[in-house]
């Protein structure tokens, strides 16, 4: 197993969003290839990639999960958010999340980061064991949204 920082909008990642984006959310469309250079060329974005050890039949070690790493820097120091944290269903029990959660984690101190956030619904049941085992730990906080 291992994960890799995407830095290239190709095909392979473009065919990893269409198939891995709805597994994580239902009203979420996939990107597209424009939509994928857009996002990689911020600054403050770190997409990590969890691929498979085997090669599929084309030869290819396909991108089975994949993190959002979101850094930026306020008055008050450098922040970090996790977000669209997804790992293949059937992937799921080998450890991708948490090399991908610890992944972020050392990126994120790397930059200088105070803190590192990410929400995840409560029924997320195995996704909340995780986090907790990384090393996050629940916040006594209210969270709001503003729908625009």
């Amino acid at each position: 197993m291992s994960i890799e920082i995407i830095e290239d909008a190709t095909p392979e990642l473009e065919e990893a969003f269409a198939r891995l984006i709805p597994q994580l959310s239902q009203s979420s469309t996939p990107m597209k290839i424009e939509d994928l250079e857009r996002l990689l060329a911020q600054d403050s974005i770190t997409l990590l990639a969890y691929r498979a050890d085997e090669p599929d039949a084309q030869g290819r070690r396909p991108i089975l999960g994949m993190l959002s790493l979101v850094t930026f820097e306020i008055p008050t120091g450098v922040r970090a958010w996790v977000e669209d944290v997804v790992v293949d269903s059937n992937a799921r029990g080998h450890g991708a999340g948490q090399k991908l959660a610890e992944a972020a984690v050392e990126i994120a101190q790397r930059q200088g980061a105070k803190s590192i956030d990410l929400t995840s619904r409560p029924s997320r049941e195995a996704a909340n064991r995780l986090y907790k085992r990384v090393g996050f730990e629940l916040r006594e906080t209210n969270v709001y949204r503003y729908k625009a």
